[in-house]
């Protein structure tokens, strides 16, 4: 056979890999509104730069007849490539052969390509759709998810990792994408649970379809598993890429600088006027983000979860920073058990890739009540104590109004390692709110009173004018400077700059015991 006849052939096996499970299964996928794995590769990847690997590679099952039903790829599109230009590791399950279902071969290939991005150092993105675990390799299949599940805890905290289900994941498969850093899910075609609606019928009698049990905005908004909700495909691959471009390619690396056409001088005169001047009426921190950020871009995490608190990436002069912000619009940007989870894990994630992060503070405490302390409120509200401490990136907060109580601590205080602490003038940092302090200092003496209503008003306007306010604590130097809110986006950008190359460590542990 001349060279020529071998290469004919190698484009045959190679055109016949690209089919997948054929024409017909194609079809069904994309009448489902589903692109198929390669399509998917192809929205994704820069032009050109995919390489496929492992395109020829087959399961090794004999039992239930599945030796005579082998497709080359096994269910799973492996590669690396570039995305704008840096280079990425990828693996899209196709859902056209055996429904994606993961093998001992399907697994092996996703673990060669994860092995070589933690060599390498660059991201994993994963693109799931699958039916779970081959059924008919029993064993062995759930030992391939137990590899990919300890190959991603090694990779954490190593190179990104991004998980975008866009069809089923289900059972142990669910377990892969939870341990990576972000998870992205399509609305009504993606779902994630670990047993579905007919075992939960089964077990519990509880009447639920795919959608209510695992859909996308289930998990976007209540359990918290999906960082991001996406109306389509199309928009969860532009998601991915968005969210690639604010990280480094691995732990050892700086993320990307992007060349800033924004004033870095840039004053904003509605920033006097974002926080009311009524200590008790709310307001939307995020007017205050996007009118700091670079053009005012703002990629929001979690935007549907936990909306007491925000977190995201925005940047300042062309460097990714990350956000962590109480939001006064919601529940007054009160922590409770879940937006504590929410920062800490983003904080976390900060820290492990040299992302500094950016802290607006305005919360009056933790949520009270029985429901938040048989939650474990204090468990919980430690996790984000815990990151905030543990971090060694450069991070700054700004105070904008009420820093009250054990909240004013944990939220990047100068106590726990905040570098630099600004406060607006209109910040009130102090035990309590002024109305909850003057009812216990003054309690015997306004009980004593004649007129207890004036007497109250006359010591709320005297600590007022004493406690809420950033000066004592700028005295004491817990604030580093009490800032014209104007001027935050260049006091915040030469602040970064300052700390561009802070040094920082913990002490010498195989790792800490975070209060899980």
């Amino acid at each position: 056979m001349s060279i020529q006849e071998k290469l004919d052939h190698l484009n045959e096996l190679e055109k016949k890999a690209q089919l997948g499970g054929g024409e017909a299964r194609i079809a069904a996928q994309h009448k489902k509104g589903k692109l198929t794995a390669r399509e998917r590769l192809e929205l994704l990847m820069d032009k050109g730069t995919f390489r496929e690997l492992d395109m020829f590679v087959t399961h090794r099952c004999s039992d239930f007849g599945l030796d005579k039903q082998k497709i080359f790829g096994d269910g799973v599109v492996t590669g690396y490539g570039n995305i704008d230009g840096r280079r990425v590791f990828v693996y899209s399950q196709d859902f056209t052969v055996f429904g994606g279902s993961l093998s001992e071969a399907h697994a092996e290939k996703i673990l060669k390509v994860m092995s070589l991005a933690m060599k390498s150092g660059a991201p994993i993105i994963g693109l799931n759709d699958s039916g779970g675990a081959r059924i008919q390799e029993g064993v062995v299949s759930l030992g391939g998810y137990a590899d990919i599940f300890l190959q991603n805890t090694l990779a954490s905290g190593v190179v990104p990792q991004i998980s975008a289900i866009m069809g089923p994941c289900a059972g142990g498969a669910v377990y892969s994408p939870a341990i990576t850093d972000f998870v992205l899910m399509v609305k009504n075609t993606s779902y994630m649970f670990v047993t579905g609606p007919n075992v939960v019928k089964t077990v519990t009698h509880e009447e639920v379809s795919a959608e209510e049990l695992g859909g996308a905005m289930i998990h976007a908004e209540k359990s918290g598993v999906a960082h991001f909700a996406c109306d389509n495909e199309m928009e969860t691959i532009r998601t991915v890429k968005e969210l690639l471009g604010y990280l480094p390619l691995n732990n050892m690396e700086d993320p990307p600088v992007h060349h800033c056409k924004d004033d870095v001088n840039r004053a904003e005169e509605s920033l006097l006027t974002i926080v009311p001047d009524d200590p008790t009426k709310p307001y939307d921190i995020k007017d205050i983000i996007t009118r700091i950020a670079d053009n005012g871009e703002f990629l929001e995490v979690h935007k549907n979860y936990a909306q007491n608190v925000v977190v995201g990436f925005i940047r300042l002069n062309g460097r990714s920073t990350g956000i962590i912000a109480n939001q006064p619009a919601v529940l007054a940007g009160v922590l409770d058990i879940d937006s504590s989870l929410k920062a800490a894990r983003f904080i976390r994630f900060c820290d492990a890739f040299n992302i500094p992060f950016l802290v607006f503070e305005d919360v009056p405490g933790f949520m009270p009540g029985t429901k938040q302390e048989y939650g474990g409120i204090i468990k919980h509200g430690a996790k984000l104590l815990y990151a905030f401490c543990e971090a060694t990136v450069p991070k700054i907060t700004v105070i904008t109004r009420k820093a009250y109580g054990g909240a004013y601590d944990v939220m990047n205080s100068k106590h726990v390692r905040g570098d630099i602490n600004f406060a607006y003038p209109t910040a009130e940092i102090a035990v309590m709110g002024p109305k909850g302090a003057v009812e216990i200092i003054f309690r015997k003496e306004i009980a004593k009173s004649d007129n207890p209503e004036f007497l109250t008003e006359q010591k709320l306007d005297a600590y007022r004018e004493k406690f809420a306010n950033p000066y004592i604590a700028a005295g004491r130097g817990y604030i580093d400077a009490v800032i014209d809110p104007r001027q935050t986006r260049p006091r915040l950008i030469e602040a970064f700059d300052m700390l561009r190359n802070k040094r920082d460590t913990n002490p010498r542990k195989k790792h800490g015991n975070i209060p899980l």
